[in-house]
């Protein structure tokens, strides 16, 4: 029942950060190390989909069982829950209190840059270049839309119900890559005002369609990123800090939060917006210490006598 409330807990952290246009829950999922976790359960079910699809019954009940559902439901309800009650709340905060809620996100992603770090378990020449890579080109890509928000970012009009899958495949991706959000691919890909404006028109044939997307997104991507995880861990790690730091440039606080990706001077809320991010950093590294404790009891308990 204890640990049912932790992945609860987790998953309402998880959710949380998945709204917030520059943070995702897979960087939660990353600092409270139950990342790759969340990959091999999100990797298994997909599987079981895949044999179920194609009539293969046994192999459907051997990969179904291996779903850490323990683990798997408790978290989905979290995220569920947040999503549902937080929304409006962090929306509203993200509109009146953009430089200080930039700043406290700022120091979320710099400290979970800080508990990433380690994961790597031997940093070598190429894994630096491949952190560096991605970093710049994270974050010189970011730069080229002027904004990162619906209101900033220009929508697809009248999209097609090709256009709804295939922004769904894409943005749950999100739920396990670090980095970025759901949410903020919606925006970048011009869908979050479709999408949303589905949701509220209750347009279910649309909205059957991007989730069909978003689980065919996330059974195909699982699969990768689980194999590459497996086989080039390292690397890919080194990948995701990368990608966690260029995304940064979603968050800096001046000029206008999260509604620009423009880089200018700090302004008049510095004092505010540096503590709330040193707050965040300390708060993630406190976490980070949990997580690894959680990992290595997690290791124990399935490492044999």
């Amino acid at each position: 029942m204890r640990e049912a409330s932790w992945n609860v807990g987790r998953g309402i952290l998880m959710g949380a950060a998945d709204i917030v246009p520059g943070v995702s829950g897979g960087t939660i999922a990353l600092v409270l190390g139950i990342y790759e976790r969340l990959v091999r359960s999100v990797r298994a079910g997909s599987s079981a989909l895949g044999h179920l699809l194609r009539g293969d019954i046994s192999g459907f009940g051997r990969w179904f069982r291996a779903v850490e559902w323990a683990f798997i439901l408790p978290l989905a309800a979290g995220i569920l829950l947040a999503v549902l009650s937080l929304a409006s709340v962090l929306e509203s905060l993200l509109h009146d209190h953009p430089e200080e809620m930039a700043g406290l996100f700022t120091g979320l992603i710099a400290g979970s840059v800080v508990i990433a770090w380690p994961l790597v378990s031997r940093w070598t020449s190429s894994r630096y270049a491949i952190m560096a890579v991605v970093a710049v080109g994270v974050f010189l890509l970011l730069g080229l839309r002027g904004g990162t928000t619906e209101d900033t970012v220009s929508q697809v009009v009248n999209p097609t119900m090709v256009a709804f899958f295939v922004a769904g495949a894409i943005a749950i991706c999100a739920m396990i890559l670090p980095g970025v959000s759901g949410s903020f691919l919606l925006v970048l890909l011009g869908m979050y005002g479709p999408v949303l404006d589905a949701v509220n028109d209750r347009e279910y044939a649309t909205l059957g369609v991007f989730v069909i997307g978003t689980v065919t997104g996330l059974a195909l991507f699982s699969q990768l990123l689980n194999w590459a995880l497996e086989h080039h861990h390292d690397s890919v790690m080194a990948a995701l800090i990368g990608l966690m730091a260029g995304s940064l440039r979603i968050l800096w606080p001046w000029p206008d939060g999260l509604d620009s990706t423009a880089i200018g001077a700090p302004g008049d809320d510095l004092i505010v917006t540096l503590a709330l991010a040193l707050v965040a950093l300390g708060v993630v590294l406190i976490l980070g210490r949990i997580g690894r404790a959680a990992r290595a009891a997690h290791s124990s308990v399935l490492t044999p006598e």
